[in-house]
Formats: structure tokens, sequence, C-alpha cells
């Protein structure tokens, strides 16, 4: 297949969620053709399911100016700036009519089983560049597709693969065994099912990040409604109470991200959970009343519980680009270029210096990792920094790289200090900036149920 030819194929984009929707926004804009796969049957299939949880963002930073335009023919209205979506109100009222504008540049139930150069697997170089990508497609209705493109961005995301229980990386042993009562997800506490599993219940909660406050700030609320006396959370800590344990408070420029982890310092502060920390889980045992116990790698039992929320991050599912030639950081599973502005082995304070398609490019020509999974197994993804990558991104695609390579963002400082040096730090280490054992003390914000918390950005 000639250039030319290559040329006039798609660009294909894996996954119908903010970020990979935003990127067909701009290359319609730039005239270039889109097709969108997307696994699940609707847009924003992964945000749908955790529609429950409201965003630590504003609607004025989890919308994208190229996509605003595509909608505005169709009479969208774009929701007050100021407010906070939860995930359901994101997807119901940008995703969806997003993708309904796009039409058939959109398919769902299509999932991307492979991509490949056409004829050349990733040993062979000969005439490499120039051949066009390759997809295989397994649709939901079991047939079989192959497909042409003549540039892939992957925005499929890391929620399909969240990370497990054990401090190693891998599932604590008989965390598998347990998985009746084990979740890897912000449980919905206002669906009757789900609140009666958790109501009266002792839940242990693995993970130090917004997912683990949202859980905490919700389980208290549990603990003091009607019928949810005696709920109690474990909160389980790898590391040490520090400066950053609870997130920026009030010294967030996000004020809702703030917020979120002073309702989990006020459920530890009020007796609704308690902290257990230094804790790396190795083993999930069940007791003879078939309540589950955690067992640390030192040897420590913890008391049983009932429940186990693991929210210890996500990460990339890359199987299905094997044959393609990535750079990645071997730690993060990020991008080279840009995993050293993101490594929380380094980072503290401060924001993820804006990038794009410089920090996203790959040995391989004309395939990006975007959104989510160009953060590979890094934390505090925002969507604004998506938007801004598929800029880029879609920018050199087009050809325009002086404009692929002006990067203008300002992202919101974190106001979160300490980086993986605390992760083995005694409790009452002091901190580089003579923070204390928590964030400032403000005033606590009261959040309500899940409805009012805000989590993800």
């Amino acid at each position: 297949m000639s250039a030319t030819v290559t040329d006039q194929l798609p660009v294909l984009v894996i996954g119908a969620g903010p970020a990979g929707l935003a990127a067909a926004a701009h290359l319609v804009e730039r005239g270039l053709e889109p097709l969108v796969l997307e696994a699940g049957p609707a847009a924003g299939a992964a945000v749908r399911e955790w529609a429950h949880i409201r965003l630590f963002s504003t609607w004025g930073e989890v919308t994208d100016p190229a996509a605003e335009k595509l909608l505005a023919p169709t009479g969208w209205v774009k929701p007050d700036a100021k407010t906070y979506p939860t995930g359901g109100d994101w997807a119901e009222k940008y995703l969806q009519p997003l993708a309904d504008v796009l039409g058939d540049k959109v398919r769902f139930g299509a999932t991307v089983t492979g991509v490949s150069r056409a004829g050349r697997d990733r040993i062979v170089d000969a005439d490499r560049e120039n051949q066009p990508f390759v997809v295989h497609v397994a649709h939901a209705d079991g047939r079989e597709e192959r497909l042409f493109a003549r540039a892939v961005i992957d925005a499929s995301g890391t929620w399909s693969t969240p990370s497990p229980a054990g401090a190693s990386g891998l599932p604590a042993l008989g965390e598998k065994a347990a998985a009746d009562r084990v979740t890897y997800r912000v449980p919905d506490l206002k669906g009757p099912a789900v609140r009666a599993r958790f109501a009266g219940k002792r839940t242990a909660v693995i993970g130090s990040g917004a997912s683990a406050f949202t859980a905490l700030a919700s389980l208290a609320d549990l603990a003091e409604s009607e019928g949810g006396e005696g709920t109690k959370a474990v909160w389980i800590l790898r590391r040490g109470i520090s400066g950053s344990t609870f997130g920026g408070g009030t010294a967030d420029q996000l004020p809702a991200r703030g917020a979120l982890g002073l309702a989990a310092k006020a459920a530890v502060d009020k007796g609704h959970a308690d902290a257990v920390t230094g804790f790396r889980t190795e083993a999930i045992e069940r007791d003879a009343d078939g309540r589950l116990v955690l067992v640390a790698e030192d040897g420590r039992r913890l008391d049983p519980v009932d429940e186990v929320v693991v929210l210890t991050g996500f990460r990339p599912d890359l199987s299905f680009l094997d044959e393609l030639r990535l750079n990645l950081d071997e730690r993060l599973q990020a991008p080279v270029g840009l995993a050293p502005l993101i490594d929380p082995n380094q980072h503290s304070c401060g924001t993820v210096y804006p990038h794009g398609v410089k920090e996203l490019s790959h040995p391989e020509e004309s395939v990006y990792l975007v959104g989510m999974k160009s953060y590979g197994r890094a934390p505090t993804f925002l969507a604004l920094t998506g938007y801004e990558q598929v800029r880029s991104v879609v920018a050199a695609i087009a050809g325009d790289h002086e404009s692929a390579e002006r990067v203008e963002l300002v992202l919101p400082e974190t106001g979160v200090c300490g980086g993986a040096g605390l992760f083995d730090q005694p409790d009452n280490d002091a901190q580089p900036d003579g923070g204390g054992c928590c964030a400032p003390a403000p005033a606590l914000i009261q959040l309500g149920t899940a409805d009012q918390t805000p989590s993800c950005g």
C-alpha cells in the first residue's frame, strides 16, 4: 500500500471516553477522518461505571474546546461551568451527545484485540514506516474484522485493569479466592443492595488516593445515617501518616479535591475509620465465620472484616499493542518522554509540566497513547491534560508541527507534598516544608453522601 493511499485512511481512535472523543473532534476540525472503536455499548462506558462519583473538576474543566464547537450547531448547551458533574452527568450531558454528533465515526461493542503494521511484525524493519496500521477488532456479536489506519490514538484508559491488594503488585495470596467479598471500585452506597452489603459491617479500604478518600467519606456518611449504625472502615496504608496523607486541603487549587481529603480526615477524626499504617498486604485469609483477615508482609494480622475495597490504582493493558515498537518507562509503563514528569518516585509538590506530542511519541511513528493510558501506573490525571495531549497529537498527525509543539496549558497546583520517600518513613517524620502530619487546619468541610462528594478529575 503506497504512502498516498495510507494518508487517505482514517485515524483510528481506541476508546470513546473523554480523551478519545476529544481526539475525534480535533480530527474532524482538522479535516481528517476519525474512526473511534469503543468496547462498551455507549459513550463513556468506563465513566458510567462510576456514575455515582462526583468529579473534583468543574464543568468548565472537563469539556474540550473542539468538541464544544462540534456540539454547538446541535443546540447543545454547556452546563454551568462552575458546577461539579458526576460521572453520570459527564457521560449523559457531554460524552454521549458528542458521540451522537460524530455519528457513524464511532462504533460501539468493538474491542481492539491487536494492532500492528500491515505485513510487518515488530521484528521487521524493511519499509515499515510506509505501511499502514492493521487493527484486529472483535465485535459484540462475535464477528471479527480487520481494519487499516494511517495513525492510531490509544485512549482506552486503564479502568479495566485495577491494581491488586498485594503490596508487591501481585494479587495477595487468597485474594482471588475471596473475590466474593473484594471489590476494586468505590461502592455506590445509594443502591439498596450495595448499601445492605456495607451497612453495619466492617470494611477494609486499601489505598491512599482520591478514590480511597471517597470510599472513607461515603462509609462515614453511611455510619451516620439511619440504618447504618455500626458501619466501620479500616483504612490500610502502605506508608505512614504524613503531610500528604489527606491531600492538599485548602492549598489545593482544585477546592473540591482538597475538600475530599479533608472529608477522609473527618472520617478518621470522628472514629468512623481507623488508620493502619505501614501495612503491606501479603495474604487475605478467611476465618471460621467466613470473614476476611488481612495479613501483612511483617506477619501482622488485622481483626476480621466483612468486605475489602481495593483502591490501589490502575495499570494499562498493553497486550494488544505487543506488535508495535513502543518506548515505555520500565517503572510506570508510560512513554519515556512523559515518565519523568509524572513519576511519583521523584515528584512531590507542584504540577505536571504541560506536554504534548514530543513527550508522547514512540519509535513506532504515528501511534500515541493518550489520556489515562499515557500515565501508565501514575496517579492523578486531569481531563484538561488529556485534552491538551490530543490537541497536540492531532496537530502532528495533520502535519502542523508548529501547533503540535506549542503547548499552552496551566494546570492547578496539587498542594500535595511528599513523594515515594514517605512510603517507608515513620509516622512522625517531619516534612521538608515544615508541615505536620496533617493538611493545614481549616474548618472541615462536611460532605454528604456520594452524590455530593467530589472525587475524580
